[in-house]
């Protein structure tokens, strides 16, 4: 891995990066310096599925960490800009659900809360199991007692959690099972997943639960941002031409819109493909990442919109000819994005690589963060911006004898 060699070597690399402006005019492109500086994991040997949040000058990493006890823990540190705290655990379980692609989280909430979800199992079928949400008042030395966002218990998959930070209130989305059992009126089966909504308020008063969308790919992760309007969720749809593209679906009115495609890629697909999207947002600008792969032409695409979600421009392909997806995005300070993909670099070798994305399409050249692998249990890399402006990385790192999350600090200049 490209980390731990910069961890043997303890120095900063400093990548330069140009920037093609396209349509955006100018003589000379600019030049983005890119210094990567490993910061250590709090994580230990066994470690997996990594998530990020940021609060004011604090980054919080949770994960997931095989126990000693037996089961796993799911644990969680801080780092405030100089170093971690001593990791601690959200919750021991020996019944988690634990995949690669379904992922507990850790989110910063209304007043300085701190969120954390994770999937509990809860019937004998392999994809039986269910939502839980924690939550702490005191930067996580504490957490509530679980709590289930839906309604149904049906040992059925419940799982796949975006979040969606308001001023007053926490909105969770994810994708429902529970047509895939007969209904509580006898009625068959339809085998459709479902796309859900619920909130609950700074004083844990849960809201009422929201069908968002009644049929949706099965198991693509969604993503949810917050606008000047309200909450979006962006998810893959499935249409009954098995047609699975990217689809916004925005909270307007306390009622959610009909879903609409980001972009009509027309990927016609006969299942899923466990590569969801990725969304963020400031004031009316939003911006959505993805990969799609019609006619298996293999693409990460990045759209931006400005009314908050109702509209898109046409998107700009952001990888390096070989994706493999697995997108995160971040909006920074000047209206771009930092988008993160994995770009396959022959066999099962593959690259984290990021690109910087000017709302007009122009983008950086691209720039390999670790070396990585499409093996699954390698995940999804996450991103977030620090109090500092600087941007840490986390992902999962397979290719020692245990599996091992590694994290690391990029400074943007």
């Amino acid at each position: 891995m490209i980390l731990s060699s910069y961890d043997r070597l303890g120095r900063i690399l400093s990548v330069a990066i140009v920037a093609v402006l396209g349509a955006c005019g100018g003589d000379t492109p600019p030049t983005l310096s890119v210094a990567m500086e490993p910061i250590g994991s709090p994580a230990g040997a066994g470690s997996g599925q990594p998530y990020l949040a940021a609060d004011a000058g604090d980054v919080y990493l949770s994960w997931l960490e095989a126990s000693s006890e037996g089961g796993h823990d799911l644990r969680i540190a801080r780092h405030d800009g100089a170093d971690w705290t001593e990791p601690t655990t959200i919750a021991h379980r020996e019944g988690f659900f634990v995949n690669w692609a379904d992922f507990p989280s850790v989110s910063v909430g209304p007043g300085a809360t701190l969120w954390a979800h994770w999937l509990e199992r809860s019937g004998a079928g392999t994809y039986a199991y269910g939502v839980r949400v924690v939550r702490s008042d005191d930067g996580g030395a504490t957490w509530s007692e679980p709590w289930t966002p839906h309604d149904d218990d049906s040992p059925t998959e419940h799982g796949f959690v975006s979040t969606a930070a308001m001023a007053d209130a926490m909105g969770f989305a994810w994708l429902d099972g529970r047509r895939y059992v007969e209904g509580d009126d006898g009625s068959p089966p339809s085998h459709e997943m479902t796309l859900r909504y619920r909130s609950v308020d700074a004083l844990g008063t849960p809201g009422p639960e929201m069908l968002v969308d009644e049929r949706v790919c099965d198991c693509c992760q969604t993503a949810s941002a917050v606008t000047e309007h309200g909450p979006v969720v962006v998810y893959r749809d499935r249409s009954e031409a098995e047609v699975r593209d990217i689809y916004i679906s925005r909270l307007v009115d306390g009622r959610w819109t009909m879903g609409a495609p980001v972009h009509d890629d027309g990927w016609e697909i006969a299942g899923c493909p466990v590569n969801g999207p990725a969304v963020v947002a400031d004031g009316s600008s939003v911006a959505v990442a993805w990969f799609a792969a019609p006619g298996d032409v293999a693409r990460v695409k990045v759209a931006f919109s400005h009314d908050a979600g109702a509209t898109f421009g046409a998107p700009t392909v952001v990888d390096d000819g070989s994706p493999g997806g697995r997108v995160d995005l971040l909006m920074m300070g000047d209206g771009s994005v930092l988008v993160s993909w994995l770009e396959r670099t022959g066999g099962e070798n593959a690259e984290i690589r990021i690109r910087r994305v000017d709302p007009d399409g122009a983008s950086s050249e691209s720039v390999a963060v670790s070396k990585s692998t499409e093996a699954r249990a390698s995940g999804f890399p996450r991103m977030v911006e620090a109090g500092d402006g600087s941007i840490v990385a986390a992902w999962t790192d397979v290719g020692a004898e245990t599996s091992h999350v590694r994290v690391t600090k990029l400074r943007l200049r």
